[in-house]
Parts: structure tokens; sequence; C-alpha cells
């Protein structure tokens, strides 16, 4: 099994202005990823994020620290959740990751196993 991160990026404000029946095909979408994933490996974690203009960015200048309110980068789209789960391949990855709702992009980034010392496993 492989695991992999899938960030869920979507236009701001749809939830809010879909109908009920375009609201039930998010939520349905949302199910029938669950149920493959469930299936096929395991799900490790998953949640919906605050809205972008909640975050803060840290990065480093000149060796001091610079915080900036919203997110990293400047897009129409925003990273709105995410799915960690556990698959056999990429081709699996993908496949559950076309069941969630169109409206959505969907970035899929295998995660890099370190051990202790910084090292990748595997």
């Amino acid at each position: 099994m492989r695991r992999y991160l899938m960030l869920i990026a979507h236009d701001p404000g749809g939830w809010e202005s879909a109908t009920a029946e375009e609201r039930r095909l998010y939520v349905d979408g949302h199910a029938a990823f669950d149920r493959f994933v469930d299936r096929h490996g395991r799900r490790v974690s998953g949640a919906p994020l605050a809205d972008a203009d909640t975050a803060t960015t840290v990065r480093h200048s000149a060796g001091r620290r610079v915080l900036t309110d919203g997110p990293f980068a400047e897009s129409v789209e925003m990273i709105g959740g995410y799915y960690d789960v556990e698959l056999p391949d990429l081709d699996v990855a993908i496949a559950a990751a076309s069941l969630l709702p169109p409206a959505y992009a969907v970035e899929i980034r295998s995660v890099v196993e370190l051990d202790p010392t910084g090292e990748q496993v595997g």
C-alpha cells in the first residue's frame, strides 16, 4: 500500500450557492469516495478546511520569520479539504479521486515516509 494525500480545490462559495440537488451530489460523491477507499485501502484522515481567508502563511526572509494573513498562493480556487489515504497504487488513487464531485480539482500527492533521522523510508 502507498499513502496519498488528496488536496481538494474548489471555487469559493460553491456550496453556499448550490441548490439542494447540487448539494446532494457533493454528499453522494464523498460517500462514494469513502466506500471505494474502504474497499481498496484505508482512510487515514480527512477533513474540510476553513476558508482560505482564515489562513496564515509562514515564510522566512533574511533569517526572520514573516507571517502573512491569507493563503500561500493567490488563486481563483482554494484548498477546501483533504483526504489522507492508503491505496495500492496511483491508478487506484486516481479512480478514487474521480468519484469526488466534478466541481473539484483534486491534486494527488504521494506521502514520503521518513525515519526518525529524517531519511526516506522505502
